[in-house]
């Protein structure tokens, strides 16, 4: 069994990210804050030790754990 490492909001943000949707799109798609969308995108970045949202997909493709 694979232990994710995105939670299934995180993983949703950024499958809306990689299909070039803003901070905005993504919270009022999601019904959250931009803020929120923020927070979210920096714990990803915080995870793996990133960056930038572009660095953090290219990692998580790498990793497997969204796909393009």
């Amino acid at each position: 069994m694979k232990n994710y490492l995105l939670t299934n909001r995180e993983k949703e943000i950024f499958d809306l990210l990689i299909q070039n949707k803003t901070t905005r799109d993504i919270a009022q798609y999601l019904e959250i804050s931009e803020k929120t969308v923020r927070n979210h995108i920096s714990n990803v970045m915080q995870k793996l030790g990133v960056k930038g949202r572009a660095q953090a997909i290219v990692e998580l493709i790498k990793l497997n754990e969204i796909k393009i």
